[in-house]
């Protein structure tokens, strides 16, 4: 099984959106928290320090500190690159000892953890100030970094999943290409009919992956990965199991290679192969795929089918500060800039990223016309955030040990949901 990369949201496959395991052991009693330094301007030059994962991107956002140093010449900002396996462990220990950088990425699956041991800087009160505006990002972002009715994170980028596909292996079997108007059963006919097994070739693939599978389908069924109060567990309902039997039953069919078979290659690489006529991958694999000499001319993406409705996971990374910041009002200054239109279109344009600015993803588009991208934000209007709670992972980490015999044909699916709701139930009970 598998989860989601750290590294977020765009990395994903260097910044890929879970990153969950470091901060479930966080120790935030000596972050407790203070605001630190006072909201006065500071008398001499002020340093900040920003942290990101994605080494891709920090030419990137080295550009967009300079543009805010030629605006605010009196503040110095320095970023600082920690690799996605160390980030989260190097930022708890910073957070533990006081010492957490002063602006930082945070993704979804952490953040309410973060927010509620008062490690982030509530920003509610300070976006009029700074002039930032929160109906200029996608609604289902800004509510990923809301805890208690307080704002913590400005949105920076985002991700959805669309439906890659192989137009080579449509041409040949004499397959329609999918479109905005497929269902769930135009994709299970036709993965049947593009599937020669003897040749390898498969009609899709169904590992088992959350944000980009059975999340989507779950949601698409009608039912919720967690109830919307953050209290209980939607997998005991009969929409969950509909959702995940979307799956199953592929690999039942001989649809998509065996569990076993997408554990052995990554499932992006084994469509990297041309062998897979489907795939549901995010945003995040344009560049891979525009890049791999397999696919040149041959693949382009589309929305999701339709369930018995139509909806889909987003999920995005966000711009945060540190509570015990000493220059609280430059890091809130600098995370408007971060949240700014300005700042958004150098990232569409280097990093590679979906800005979360609203009406500034064309950059992002243009930078690979070949593939419709466009698909991935017409899915923004029926987005469901990530599903999250306090201590994410606590939870989100045994999905991996309770679905895989359900994948590999061991284990009864309904069994299984009902085993995870538990799972889930137990976690979320701690929270409270």
């Amino acid at each position: 099984m598998y989860t989601r990369r750290s590294g977020g949201h765009t990395g994903r496959a260097g910044r890929r959106p879970a990153a969950l395991g470091a901060a479930i052991g966080l120790i935030l009693g000596a972050a407790g928290c203070s605001s630190g330094g006072g909201d006065g301007s500071a008398s001499g030059p002020v340093e900040l320090t920003y942290r990101i994962w994605d080494a891709n991107q920090q030419p990137a956002m080295q550009h967009v500190v300079d543009a805010f140093h030629a605006a605010n010449p009196s503040v110095k900002v320095t970023v600082q690159l920690t690799a996605s396996a160390e980030y989260w462990t190097k930022l708890q220990a910073d957070a533990t000892s006081g010492s957490a950088p002063d602006v930082f990425w945070m993704n979804g699956p952490n953040a309410q953890l973060y927010e509620a041991n008062g490690i982030l800087m509530p920003l509610t009160d300070r976006l009029a100030a700074t002039k930032v505006n929160l109906s200029d990002y996608p609604q289902s972002l800004v509510s990923l970094y809301s805890y208690k009715g307080t704002q913590y994170g400005i949105p920076k980028d985002f991700d959805t999943v669309g439906l890659w596909y192989n137009k080579k292996l449509f041409d040949a079997a004499g397959v329609t290409y999918p479109d905005d108007t497929w269902t769930w059963q135009n994709l299970q006919d036709a993965a049947v009919k593009l599937t020669d097994a003897s040749k390898g070739q498969y009609g899709i693939l169904a590992p088992p992956f959350n944000q980009e599978n059975y999340y989507n389908t779950i949601l698409q069924a009608g039912g919720t990965i967690i109830s919307p109060d953050g209290t209980s567990s939607g997998f005991d309902q009969p929409a969950a199991v509909t959702g995940l039997k979307f799956w199953t039953d592929l690999i039942k069919a001989g649809a998509s290679p065996s569990l076993k078979s997408m554990t052995d290659t990554y499932p992006s690489q084994l469509f990297d192969s041309g062998k897979i006529a489907m795939y549901y991958g995010g945003s995040w694999n344009t560049l891979e795929f525009s890049k791999n000499p397999n696919l040149q001319g041959n693949v382009d993406v589309t929305v999701l089918p339709q369930g018995t409705k139509r909806a889909g996971v987003i999920h995005g990374l966000a711009n945060v500060a540190y509570a015990k910041t000493k220059h609280p009002k430059e890091a809130a200054a600098f995370l408007a800039f971060l949240g700014s239109k300005d700042a958004a279109e150098i990232g569409a344009k280097e990093a590679g990223v979906i800005p979360a600015f609203n009406n500034t993803q064309q950059a992002w588009l243009s930078a690979t016309p070949q593939f419709h991208l466009q698909s991935f934000l017409d899915e923004v209007a029926y987005s469901v955030p990530y599903p999250t709670s306090r201590n994410t992972s606590a939870w989100q980490s045994k999905e991996a040990t309770v679905f895989a015999p359900v994948w590999d044909g061991s284990a009864d699916l309904a069994a299984a949901a009902k085993e995870m709701a538990g799972v889930m139930n137990t976690a979320l009970s701690k929270e409270k």
